[in-house]
């Protein structure tokens, strides 16, 4: 794959790095890959430095910045020059076989500025498989495109994979005051520029996510908070499927409220029902889930799915009260003009 930038944003990916290097090597043998990695503690730094040794087109590049996005930048500042293709490749998913090639093919064959890919959801232990679930079900990604396998179109965001790298350095880049949602505020400056965005079906790519509930409340904070970022810098319209998970930390704060005035309010109970309902439809729609799928695991996606809606919740109104930090212009990396 001459003419093609692979980079890899890492940090403490050990239990993946090995095979997906292995395969992006057999695969990709022209091709430049960069992992960029944000200070891992594990054995990922040394993973990729025994294969470096081996393989020239295998680079390991230092991301002190440690986020996604400027790991990317970072990369194609310094390994872009005589490449056509730029493909984020995600440490911890599982891709199909012709990936990169298949990308590549999708973009020249729909004259797309970039191509995105379907995502599907895998669990190991039985919180990570209601997770993934919950990921995979219309309760958890709200019918999002690029969460389920559609048939092939021009869509306004997907989960990223190939770019033209003359118009994603034309753009500036992933903005890195962003740590989470970087893809879709992204996806918006192209989307102005004239560049369209290609979803190809046939290359799905697997996601592992998160295994416990903290690490997925976290993650889902950031997302909501990236995503009220992203539409403040733009101006632009919340969606309906993001503006109904935003009412659920104020549906459970009134039932808090209702709980505590209860005793001397009997009717101020009431103010619980809302919230007992969005956590009875959760609960339903994830027993229904797991007696379909014979899987006591698959039935715990209500639970994982409150996990995720309530905190994408307090992301997103978090951020709407903190609003934008004075003296701080938005990140886009000019360098890269």
């Amino acid at each position: 794959m001459n003419g093609v930038l692979i980079v890899v944003p890492c940090l403490n990916e050990e239990r993946h790095l090995p095979g997906l290097l292995d395969w992006l090597i057999r695969e990709n043998g022209d091709a430049t890959i960069v992992v960029a990695d944000g200070g891992s503690t594990d054995a990922s730094r040394s993973i990729v430095s025994r294969r470096a040794a081996h393989h020239a087109n295998l680079i390991l590049l230092d991301n002190p910045a440690r986020l996604q996005s400027a790991g990317i930048n970072l990369a194609v500042r310094r390994h872009s020059a005589g490449h056509h293709w730029l493909v984020r490749v995600d440490a911890h998913c599982d891709y199909p076989s012709g990936y990169v090639g298949g990308l590549v093919e999708a973009a020249r064959r729909h004259r797309a500025a970039s191509v995105v890919v379907p995502m599907v959801t895998y669990g190991r232990g039985c919180f990570q498989k209601s997770a993934a679930a919950a990921q995979n079900s219309r309760l958890g990604n709200g019918g999002s495109a690029h969460r389920r396998i559609v048939s092939g179109r021009f869509v306004d965001h997907g989960h990223h994979a190939l770019f033209d790298l003359a118009l994603f350095r034309q753009v500036g880049g992933y903005d890195e005051s962003f740590s989470h949602n970087e893809d879709a505020e992204f996806d918006l400056r192209l989307a102005a520029a004239g560049g369209r965005i290609w979803l190809e079906p046939a290359l799905p790519l697997g996601y592992w996510p998160r295994d416990r509930p903290g690490a997925l409340f976290r993650q889902y904070r950031g997302y909501g908070r990236g995503r009220a970022m992203t539409l403040a810098r733009h101006a632009a319209p919340i969606k309906l499927r993001q503006a109904i998970p935003v009412a659920i930390a104020p549906l459970v704060l009134m039932a808090l409220v209702g709980f505590c005035l209860a005793p001397i309010v009997p009717r101020a109970s009431l103010l619980a029902l809302p919230a007992l309902g969005w956590a009875t439809l959760c609960l339903g729609y994830g027993l229904v889930l797991g007696v379909r799928n014979r899987s006591r695991c698959m039935a715990g996606a209500g639970m994982a799915a409150m996990v995720m809606h309530l905190a994408w919740s307090l992301g997103f109104i978090g951020q709407k009260l903190i609003g934008p930090r004075p003296g701080l212009p938005p990140r886009a990396i000019e360098a890269l003009a």
